[in-house]
């Protein structure tokens, strides 16, 4: 392909890259940039160049190693819901903005150790990211087939740095507290995460399926070849001790590496983004690297005459089938994944050198001096310096020191080198004895192990014939030799230097931490890390500082930083939250540790000690004393915190007397209504009853005919009055609990054909048409005279409801698990659904009736319910397109409560 060509879609590409950022970041929370998909996505900045080319040269070099990288992470990933979380809450709590201040702060706030932290990763990520920048050169050169120019503005990788570099400096670098989320770049590198993966599925799927008939004809081509069975097997103890040792090397890079540190914790929104995170990021892994294999060895079958180098196979295989378009998509994808590397990995170490070597070892005294030459202006302008210089060396040492080595070499070596943070950053989370000490000598001793074992060979030339220190080891002594330290000869270059790097690590670590004790804030430190969610809501409380100190002093340094307006506004929330009058002249402890909080962000956790200790007079505390005062801090939590849980008990409690208060005045109001009803029905019948008494008393010339009418009149009343009081005494009788029912095993269909019968007249009258929809047969165990009274009361309200022509009344029995269900369904006019649950009330009539408002007590669904609930059953309003329907179910077999 044409260079022009190919230099276009790039531009097209990073135009893309910038819009959207851009777009992340006027969108600020929105739901389409912080979500736990873009965080998940993000993470996979863990795939980089290496995993797109490197893997695939692994593959077809070494077989089956190359799946150790990323079995690791998907090994580890799963305690993320526990260590990670308690991470993000210690980061987010202490306002940390990189790996370094993590490590510096818990040990003490100690300065040398975050510069010491910072030189570990500038030493294992600059070659990386040159490393990025040499596979952008060389996949440029393979797809354009053309050769690496000598002239570096002849190079297209120059014109791709400075455009990335511009990129992260301005994206990175748009808020003076490095503990901000950049939305922007995260937004991106996650669009850039399913370009990569598309991208390279794409491939795969047509190396597999197009080049070659699939999985298994790749494996019969391939495994004829030279040496595949030996590469393809784990073989014996020591193979399986090499791979031990690349799962727990990428275990610790997962959290170490400074890009998953900025990714995972410090862009992190929410914390329970990770719940998403630990599944969504090993099936990222693992869909990436399910055509790793294929592609390695369908590399290998087509070239296995060729000189060509493997790491390449994915562009290589498209270009041998002349597939241009499918080659720029391969590029495009690898590019995505080197550029997301060196963009967060630069503004991690940029945020590192600012804050933990620049600010700290030069700009401090101007920074504690009274005249304002240091600004916020001042800090972002050197982070923005600080990302565009990063990535223009990491060029320069691309261009000028050559990096011979495969990209997985150099990867892997990078993470040893950056695997020395392990103890110290672990032991800062579970172990309090843990000291700055112990840290800084562990690391030290740790890198220059590695550098003997690694660094040294790798530098000098693995094949140097000039050099004796490989072969014979140092000054001649076989023990000493780099690869085979002490004798150790069964493990790898990479294995063999993790091995005893991280041995002695760890040995000195722990061996200096209990043999010295650290000072009081280091072991202040170590309670607030370990102990997080105790401290989460209130860290202020357990900081231990003792002194003198002035607010106005402090308040002073914070507006240099802050600015006056957010100085008031912070002030104003500690003073609310401790209940600290705004007027108080000293300051305690809680303000010093939540000034330094504020002013961590901008100028890191060791800088931003010594510049409030340069305002306040500070007094040495003994660890006995630190003891004491953490104690008493934790009891003044669990006191606050019962404190808190009895308050809310109380909130409670106060809350369910007033409900309970409501309900009572609702019953009462009930009660008043009930009496009020029960009065107005039993009066009706009463003065029909009395009318026609009187007429019949008063008048001796009424015809024989009309006496009778007037005779039935009483007789019906009469008849009307009895069944109200019955209702009226039923349900007094259940609501107090003092009606009994006695179930048995019964037949419901022959119970409601029972009900049926004496409706019939009635059902006669009105033409109606009763079905039953059921087996002939169907048992319950219920109380059958009751029963009959609910399917009377349901029966006869459908027949009020059923229209004066073609009525039809369905009655469904369903037999469902351990209860039986009844459904009774007329095509009336049907019940409207506000009525629903209060059509089962007393005296409660549907709004919904015909235009002559039919006859009724309003008690007949009233005493339904209740007889329905002591069954243990339950009655409901059935929705219905067409009439009403009212189902109740009864229990199978006998309740051992009833």
């Amino acid at each position: 392909m044409n260079s022009a060509v190919l230099l276009l879609i790039l531009s097209v590409y990073l135009a893309m890259l910038f819009v959207i950022a851009h777009w992340a970041e006027k969108k600020g929370n929105s739901k389409w940039t912080v979500n736990p998909y873009v965080y998940s996505l993000s993470l996979a900045v863990y795939c980089t160049a290496w995993t797109y080319y490197g893997s695939i040269g692994l593959a077809a070099e070494s077989g089956l190693s190359y799946i150790t990288i990323y079995l690791g992470p998907i090994i580890i990933i799963p305690s993320w819901i526990v260590i990670l979380k308690k991470i993000i809450r210690i980061s987010r709590v202490n306002k940390i903005s990189s790996i370094a201040d993590f490590i510096s702060l818990r040990y003490g706030n100690s300065r040398f150790l975050g510069a010491i932290v910072t030189v570990i990763c500038l030493t294992g990520i600059l070659p990386y990211i040159a490393l990025q920048l040499k596979a952008i050169a060389e996949t440029f050169h393979v797809v354009t087939k053309t050769q690496t120019s000598h002239y570096i503005f002849d190079d297209t990788t120059t014109y791709v740095a400075i455009a990335l570099a511009l990129f992260a400096s301005y994206y990175g670098t748009r808020y003076v507290d490095a503990s901000e989320k950049r939305k922007g770049i995260v937004t991106a590198v996650a669009m850039e995460s399913i370009l990569k993966l598309v991208f390279f599925v794409i491939i795969g799927v047509y190396v597999t399926f197009f080049v070659f008939d699939g999985f298994d004809d790749i494996y019969q081509k391939a495994s004829v070849l030279e040496h595949f069975k030996e590469k393809n097997t784990i073989g014996g103890l020591p193979q399986v001790i090499n791979w031990f040792l690349l799962c727990v090397l990428s275990m610790f890079a997962i959290f170490l590496l400074p890009r998953q540190f900025q990714v995972s914790v410090i862009e992190n929104n929410r914390e329970n983004h990770v719940n998403k995170a630990i599944w969504l990021f090993p099936l990222y892994l693992l869909l990436f690297n399910i055509f790793v294999y294929p592609i390695a060895w369908g590399g290998n079958i087509l070239f296995q005459k060729a000189q060509v180098n493997s790491d390449f196979y994915s562009l290589l295989i498209p270009q041998f089938f002349n597939n241009k378009t499918l080659t720029v998509l391969v590029f495009l994808g690898g590019f995505s994944a080197a550029i997301s590397m060196i963009v967060v990995s630069s503004i991690g170490l940029s945020t590192m050198i600012t804050n933990n070597v620049l600010i700290p070892y030069n700009l401090l005294g101007k920074l504690k001096s009274k005249e304002q030459t240091i600004s916020s202006k001042t800090i972002v302008n050197s982070r923005k310096i600080g990302i565009f210089s990063l990535i223009i060396v990491a060029y320069l040492i691309y261009r000028f020191f050559g990096l011979d080595y495969s990209l997985v070499s150099i990867g892997l070596i990078a993470f040893v080198i950056i695997a020395q943070l392990a103890p110290a950053f672990f032991g800062a989370l579970f172990w309090r004895r843990g000291s700055r000490l112990g840290a800084v000598y562990g690391i030290l001793i740790g890198f220059v192990i590695c550098i003997y074992t690694l660094l040294g060979p790798y530098a000098i030339g693995l094949t140097n014939s000039h050099s004796t220190f490989i072969s014979e080891g140092l000054m001649g002594y076989h023990l000493l030799r780099p690869f085979q330290l002490f004798g150790l000869d069964y493990l790898q270059p990479v294995q063999h230097a993790l091995f005893w790097s991280l041995l002695f690590n760890t040995v000195v670590y722990f061996a200096v931490s209990v043999s010295f004790k650290g000072n009081y804030r280091e072991r202040n430190y170590a309670e607030m890390f370990i102990d997080i969610n105790k401290y989460i809501t209130n860290h202020e409380n357990a900081f231990v500082w003792k002194g003198t100190a002035y607010t106005s002093d402090i308040e002073k340094v914070l507006i240099r930083f802050l600015g006056e307006e957010r100085t008031k506004r912070a002030m104003n929330i500690f003073n609310l939250k401790y209940n600290v009058d705004k007027d108080q002249e000293l300051a305690d402890a809680r303000l010093i540790k939540f000034s330094e909080n504020l002013l961590t962000g901008h100028i890191g956790t060791a800088s931003a000690r010594i510049l409030i200790a340069s305002v306040v007079k500070e007094e040495k505390i003994t660890l006995p004393e630190v003891l004491k005062i953490l104690e008493e801090s934790k009891e003044n939590i669990i006191i606050n915190k019962k404190l808190t849980e009895t308050s809310n008990e109380l909130k409670e409690i106060t809350a369910q007397l007033q409900k309970a208060n409501e309900s009572l005045m609702e019953k009462d109001q009930q009660k008043d209504e009930f009496l009020d009803t029960v009065t107005h029905e039993l009066r009706t019948p009463i003065t029909a009853i009395r009318a026609a008494s009187e007429i019949l008393h008063d008048d001796d010339d009424i015809p024989e005919e009309l006496r009778k009418q007037f005779l039935q009149n009483i007789i019906s009343e009469s008849d009307r009055l009895n069944r109200l009081i019955d209702k009226i005494l039923d349900l007094e009788k259940f609501e107090t609990g003092k009606q009994t029912i006695h179930p048995a095993k019964h037949n419901l269909v022959k119970t409601i054909e029972n009900a049926v019968e004496p409706l019939q007249q009635l059902i006669r009258n009105k033409k109606i048409t009763v079905h039953i929809e059921s087996k002939d047969k169907v048992n319950a165990f219920y109380d059958e005279d009751r029963i009959v009274q609910v399917l009377t009361n349901l029966i006869s309200n459908a027949i009020k409801f059923c229209p004066e022509k073609e009525g039809l009344i369905t009655i469904q029995v369903v037999e469902k698990d351990n209860f039986i269900h009844t459904f009774v369904h007329d095509n009336g006019k049907g019940i409207e659904p506000n009525d629903f649950v209060s059509i089962f009330d007393k005296f409660y009539q549907s709004t919904n009736q015909n235009i002559k408002k039919p006859v009724g007590s309003g008690l007949g669904l009233a005493i339904s319910k209740q007889i329905i609930d002591h069954h243990k059953g339950k009655i409901w309003v059935q929705p219905s397109t067409k009439g009403a329907c009212i189902a109740f179910t009864l229990p199978k077999k006998a309740e051992s409560n009833q």
